[in-house]
């Protein structure tokens, strides 16, 4: 009887739970979101520009990854990168422009990783609808760009998002990019695509994949700094903040594009909590979220979210990722270390940032006698950046020139170029009256070797070759410059015309020193252009250096800093607090 009875409620029992809906107890699901931004080819543990160890790299990354799935909710791991992959180490450069035939390295390098979703940044449209679209045919993960407009259909030219489930919990991840791609880039590199406002393209997707998707989790996946007063023309450059605050619905926003390290929670305007993280570049950290989500009858009860910036350069290469692409890193070595001249004495950049140098006038002589322009404009792209002694490889040319920008020849008249000038000195140095005052234009008052920022970034500092000229650190800008004539000893007008060898950067109005400086607009730039080249200027500088290979390396002294008492020692305690071995490392 007793055994009867036991068997009617056990059958009850199951009866009971049998016809419960599956998902109508609580289900508590915990995972993790792991990110990489601004990667700039940083693969292996190698630097292929300097034939160096480095600390970051995608290959510690696995390493990190492996690490983080033995911990609790990492069996429900969610991986994603922001962009900006296919540029910055010859190991992409390689596989964009010299084998275009193998399959890209950073799609087997993405796919084998596991990634689930990347966003495309400003560098990877820098490389040009074959090699972007090409690498985008062979990627497993969606590339997303909600903002990215295929101008025929009106529609995203990228997926705009994209929905991920891990254990029920729905996460929707929206990408966008900054938009001001042209103001730096030549059209031909984006044809047929423009680019929304990433605030405007927010507040049109936010409600399309609430109401369509039903997340649980909304990510914001933006290559996209996070100081909004930073702007291209009418372009908010970094707008992260901007939508954390005015467009509610996310739960975090993870940014890059500025290369800077940030993680707060921000507030927005009905009151909900945002994180907002930035690991910064070349894969020496990555982003972590970590969500402990409760659900109950499949609706959403509660989420949680912890954030962290995790270090990676502690961990150790993984042995198997670099064993996989063993055979690609031999075809970059090999490639690299290919001779192409032979340098008569060292280059350092480091004097390029107090007047006429050896690195720079290289530079400047390169272009001139590329373009064939009474004149040339370069900054400086790379700070420690030194070519030895001794046989030139093709890996000197990426320390030589650091970016894919094509070469222009624009006209500009006297007066613009001296504004062109007065622009660039003026963010470059500081007004100063003696010698105990920073000649530099440091971020923070005073600079000290752990704070030594640049107010301005560096590859804003144009210098000029073709003109012989002064640089007044005592004047206003608009009285700072003092051009006496052109080098070749012709006579310098205000109001002649010249033409100008400038990089492709530039002639698009980036940096805007050509609008703000010389007051030339965007649409004017259109007309101003005599060339460009159909291909980037490392193509070129290699090309030269092989047919020009005996390099003799000269100061052109063109320009200086005056007063000398003043400027002269003013620079040398600047020099220390930029270029010591522990400044250097602050500034890298």
């Amino acid at each position: 009887m007793i055994a009867h009875l036991r068997f009617l409620i056990s059958i009850s029992l199951f009866l009971v739970v049998s016809i419960l809906p599956v998902n109508s107890f609580a289900h508590n699901t915990k995972i993790k979101i792991v990110y990489t931004t601004d990667v700039h080819g940083n693969f292996f543990p190698v630097d292929y520009i300097t034939m160096s160890p480095v600390d970051g790299s995608l290959s510690r990354v696995v390493s990190a990854i492996d690490s983080i799935r033995e911990t609790p909710g990492g069996n429900n791991l969610v991986l994603l990168d922001n962009g900006d992959f296919l540029q910055g180490q010859p190991s992409v450069y390689y596989y964009n422009y010299i084998d275009t035939i193998s399959p890209h390295l950073a799609s087997e390098i993405y796919n084998y990783i596991g990634y689930d979703a990347t966003t495309i940044g400003n560098h990877d449209v820098e490389t040009g609808h074959a090699v972007y679209d090409r690498w985008r045919s062979q990627n497993r993960m969606p590339l997303l760009g909600a903002n990215v407009i295929d101008n025929k259909s009106g529609q995203p030219y990228l997926r705009p998002y994209v929905i991920l489930e891990k254990d029920g919990v729905r996460i929707a991840v929206l990408g966008l990019l900054t938009p001001a791609i042209p103001a730096w880039l030549p059209e031909n590199l984006w044809s047929g695509l423009s680019f929304e406002d990433m605030e405007t393209s927010a507040k049109k997707w936010m409600p399309i994949i609430k109401s369509n998707e039903n997340p649980d989790i909304i990510i914001g996946l933006f290559h996209s700094g996070h100081d909004e007063t930073m702007r291209t023309g009418e372009f908010i450059e970094n707008a992260s903040l901007k939508i954390a605050r005015e467009v509610p619905g996310f739960d975090a926003l993870l940014i890059g594009h500025d290369h800077q390290k940030f993680h707060e929670v921000i507030e927005n305007v009905v009151g909900e909590k945002v994180t907002v993280l930035n690991p910064a570049n070349n894969a020496k950290a990555v982003g972590l979220l970590e969500f402990d989500v409760k659900k109950s009858n499949g609706k959403l009860k509660s989420k949680k979210i912890t954030s962290n910036i995790l270090d990676i350069t502690g961990f150790e290469p993984d042995k198997a990722f670099l064993e996989k692409f063993a055979p690609q890193r031999e075809k970059i070595e090999n490639y690299v270390a290919r001779k192409i001249g032979n340098v008569s004495e060292e280059m350092s950049i480091d004097d390029a940032f107090f007047g006429p140098s050896t690195f720079m006038s290289f530079l400047h002589r390169l272009q001139l006698d590329i373009s064939g322009a009474d004149i040339s404009f370069a900054a400086p792209l790379s700070f420690g950046a030194v070519i030895r002694k001794g046989p030139m490889k093709v890996c000197d040319t990426f320390t030589l020139y650091k970016y894919e920008n094509m070469l222009y020849v624009i006209k500009m008249t006297g007066r613009e170029i001296k504004d062109y000038l007065e622009e660039s000195y003026s963010i470059w140095t500081r007004q100063i009256t003696d010698s105990q005052h920073h000649l530099i234009n440091f971020k923070s008052e005073p600079p000290s070797l752990n704070d030594n920022r640049l107010a301005k970034p560096a590859y804003n500092f144009d210098s000029a070759t073709g003109i012989d000229y002064t640089v007044d650190v005592t004047k206003p800008k608009g009285e700072k410059i003092n051009i006496s004539s052109l080098s070749d000893g012709r006579s310098f007008s205000l109001d002649s015309t010249y033409t100008v060898a400038i990089n492709s950067y530039r002639a698009n109005g980036g940096g805007n020193l050509l609008s703000d400086g010389a007051g030339i607009s965007r649409e004017e730039l259109k007309k101003r252009i005599v060339s460009a080249t159909d291909k980037d200027l490392r193509y070129y500088l290699i090309d030269y250096i092989e047919k020009h290979p005996d390099i003799e390396v000269q100061t052109i002294h063109n320009w200086k800093f005056i007063p000398d008492g003043i400027a002269e020692k003013a620079a040398e305690i600047d020099r220390e607090l930029l270029f010591s071995p522990q400044s250097l490392k602050e500034q890298k």
